[in-house]
């Protein structure tokens, strides 16, 4: 039951997002027992970014947050993808994502909790 939300400064077009989508719900499988059949999405465009006191560069902000815990090796190579993902499809820098982790142990779906 994963949840990935990303928030850039970029204006993203509808073919954008669809390919984003399609390719994160690939990449969530690096996380072992994750898949896009769980997987929730949601994006924000044109954010009011700053890093490093400048908002002159294209920049990111990805949260996931999942039902469990992964590895830190998947945690690496989840990383890894969705910044190669957003560096392909919106030409964001690696070094200008940042990409959060929370592990939930309570999540909530269909009027109950898991």
């Amino acid at each position: 039951m994963p949840y990935i939300s990303t928030r850039t400064n970029v204006k993203l077009s509808n073919d954008q997002c669809e390919s984003i989508k399609t390719k994160l719900g690939k990449a969530i499988e690096l996380l072992p027992g994750k898949s896009e059949n769980w997987l929730m999405l949601s994006f924000e465009d044109e954010s009011n970014l700053y890093f490093k006191g400048k908002n002159d560069k294209p920049l990111a902000f990805v949260d996931v947050k999942l039902f469990g815990k992964a590895s830190k090796d998947a945690y690496n190579n989840l990383t890894r993808e969705i910044a190669n993902i957003l560096h392909e499809e919106l030409n964001i820098q690696p070094d200008c994502i940042y990409v959060k982790y929370e592990e939930v142990s309570t999540w909530g779906w269909n009027g109950s909790n898991f």
